[in-house]
């Protein structure tokens, strides 16, 4: 595909964004690209919204795989533009639309000529949701495909285009969703004594969570405890009977993600009985662990990168981004990597607005890449 098609795709999968597990149209498009490369060594299957398109090789030592996430975010888009999201309260507010297009690039580049190896291109659904990479391997939909080797990108906006980094290890962090309820009685807000206030003791939670971090996690690993939502109360002069809360944990490693998790109920069940209240603790880790990047792929990887012409190598720094690749790659050993796009806004921002020039850089420099692994 040359530039102008790769820029074409782009635009029509950015404006239809689909929330994870509901990527019909998403699916259907991305169909209709993959038929148009037709070669008799390729085989394609569907798993719910997900794709897996399989490149049988000539004589196959091993299978090389590439992952793409395909959802979008509940955002509604601020950026105008003549091909912005027609999907209202919906945008590929995270780049997956740059994930799904260079992934169709490299497709198409990859089975120019049949492959000597055997390739396996992964169309994710609900990555950033349902944890759709978990939800694929579970539900066996690999079967006999599931790749040696796996590899992915993020988009990065803090990066120029025609940057790569990554490291040897952890990348990104375990997260896991928090989601607290507090029953207590509500009553007047002039008779105090005869109620149970859960505003006072969802404060008390939300303080007492965050020695977390301070107290419990060693100063040299970090974790994160954050709480976006707090939810109670119904009038001026009415004490609360309910409080909801919710949030995530960020951790480096497993162990710290479940020492954390530990504490959160402890200190819930601190609470239930101070305030002499009900509280319920709901932890969903899902398929979030860390991406934790293998030695052997990862170093092969920055050191082909290094040497390619025009490429801006770095060694990343770990960050607490959430992926569902670290699951993946929990099964299968291989690299993730942040491609510069350079956007004035971040990720998960209303106003994302990555250059689409990072998209033929990734194709070109990526699709060599991989074919230097065809040996």
């Amino acid at each position: 595909m040359i530039q102008k098609q790769l820029i074409k795709i782009r635009r029509q999968l950015h404006q239809i964004p689909e929330i994870g597990l509901e990527e019909v149209k998403t699916q259907q498009f991305l169909l209709r690209i993959i038929s148009s490369i037709e070669k008799d060594f390729i085989e394609v299957k569907t798993w719910q919204t997900g794709i897996l398109v399989f490149v049988h090789g000539t004589a196959p030592t091993k299978t090389i795989g590439w992952r793409a996430d395909i959802d979008g975010l509940p955002i509604t888009e601020e950026v105008v533009s003549d091909f912005q999201s027609i999907h209202v309260g919906s945008m590929h507010a995270c780049g997956h639309d740059f994930h799904m297009t260079i992934g169709l690039g490299l497709l198409e580049q990859l089975t120019m000529n049949q492959p000597k190896n055997n390739y396996l291109f992964l169309f994710q659904p609900a990555e950033e949701n349902e944890a759709g990479g978990m939800l694929m391997y579970e539900a066996g939909a690999f079967g006999s495909w599931l790749p040696d080797e796996f590899y992915g990108l993020h988009v990065n906006p803090d990066l120029p285009v025609g940057k790569i980094t990554t490291k040897v290890g952890t990348l990104f962090a375990a997260t896991c969703e928090v989601q607290v309820t507090l029953t207590g009685k509500g009553g007047h807000a002039a008779f105090p004594q005869a109620s149970n206030d859960m505003i006072i003791a969802g404060m008390s939670f939300v303080q007492q969570a965050q020695t977390i971090v301070s107290r419990n996690v060693n100063p040299i690993e970090g974790a994160v405890v954050t709480f976006g939502t707090f939810n109670a109360g119904t009038a001026t002069n009415v004490i609360a009977g309910k409080a909801t809360i919710s949030g995530t944990i960020r951790t480096l490693t497993d162990a710290m993600n479940q020492l954390t998790q530990i504490r959160i109920r402890e200190i819930g069940a601190g609470i239930a009985k101070s305030f002499n209240c009900e509280v319920a603790v709901s932890l969903e880790q899902k398929g979030y662990l860390p991406v934790i990047n293998d030695q052997q792929t990862t170093e092969n990887f920055m050191s082909y990168m290094e040497n390619e012409p025009d490429v801006l190598f770095e060694v990343a720094e770990v960050a607490m981004t959430g992926e569902d690749f670290g699951y993946l790659l929990s099964k299968v050993p291989g690299t993730m990597f942040w491609l510069g796009v350079d956007s004035p806004y971040g990720l998960h921002s209303a106003k994302f607005d990555p250059k689409e020039e990072a998209i033929p850089f990734a194709v070109t420099h990526i699709s060599k890449f991989l074919k230097s692994l065809d040996k």
